[in-house]
């Protein structure tokens, strides 16, 4: 896309998975990259690799030395980083805690830093990959069903507010996606996500598409719309619906 040659955009997340699948299409789109991750070597390798920078640390405190490694300018902020925090509403309190920090807190930190200069110059993009979770739910996943769909509603809150000052948003809401997210989510993931799972860079593809239609909702799986249509259309049908794969998953000794 020629909307982002040369653009400075930081991916954070970007070690593995969706983040590290992002950064290589923007990469390879001719973006001036940032990867940033917890982890500095995964961080480093992903950013070798693509040509990029490397700026590793905590996703809610890099705006600042991300800007200043693209020489000033953030043009696209991909809020990537995410914990899969599985758990009932028997979660201990940080579990909950660092699932809403990192899965909310850190994106609302990062638009903090990024809407003055953005607004200010009237052009920005925020990408957040938010889950099919955030729209739906996930089984076994109280922590990070409630933090995704926090997470969808800031990005929805932040399109609803200031398309018309030039900020593009986008919600990223694949179902299951083979990264280590994945494999964290266990006999859950295994039952309801695996199955249909797609290859990260399907997800990047998906971004793209909705980059390029100026569309809000990237669903790299399409069958999520229909999903979230009959949600709202029938909630009482769609929750027994829910809770037949809750007692599926009990069944299976979850």
């Amino acid at each position: 896309m020629s909307s982002v040659q040369g653009a400075g955009v930081v991916v954070t997340g970007a070690g593995g998975g969706i983040g590290a699948a992002l950064a290589r299409r923007f990469a390879a789109e001719g973006a001036r990259v940032v990867v940033n991750d917890l982890d500095p070597g995964r961080t480093k390798a992903v950013a070798d690799e693509i040509g990029a920078l490397a700026v590793p640390g905590d996703a809610s405190a890099v705006v600042e030395e991300a800007r200043e490694a693209l020489g000033g300018t953030v043009d696209v902020w991909c809020a990537n980083a995410g914990l899969a925090s599985p758990g009932d509403a028997f979660a201990d309190e940080d579990v909950w805690a660092a699932a809403w920090d990192v899965n909310v807190m850190a994106h609302v930190r990062a638009a903090r830093a990024l809407l003055p200069d953005w607004l200010e110059r009237g052009g920005g993009r925020f990408v957040s990959t938010v889950s099919a979770a955030g729209l739906l739910t996930m089984v076994g996943a109280a922590p990070y069903s409630v933090s995704k769909h926090g997470a969808y509603a800031f990005a929805e809150w932040l399109s609803l507010t200031y398309r018309h000052r030039g900020l593009k948003v986008h919600a990223i809401c694949p179902q299951g996606v083979r990264t280590d997210m994945l494999t964290a989510a266990g006999s859950a993931g295994e039952l309801v996500l695996a199955p249909t799972a797609i290859e990260p860079e399907d997800v990047a593809d998906a971004l793209f598409d909705a980059m390029a239609a100026d569309r809000f909702l990237v669903l790299p799986h399409p069958e999520v719309a229909d999903f979230y249509r009959a949600r709202a259309a029938d909630p009482e049908r769609w929750l027994g619906n829910m809770n037949h794969i809750q007692r599926k998953w009990e069944g299976a000794g979850a």
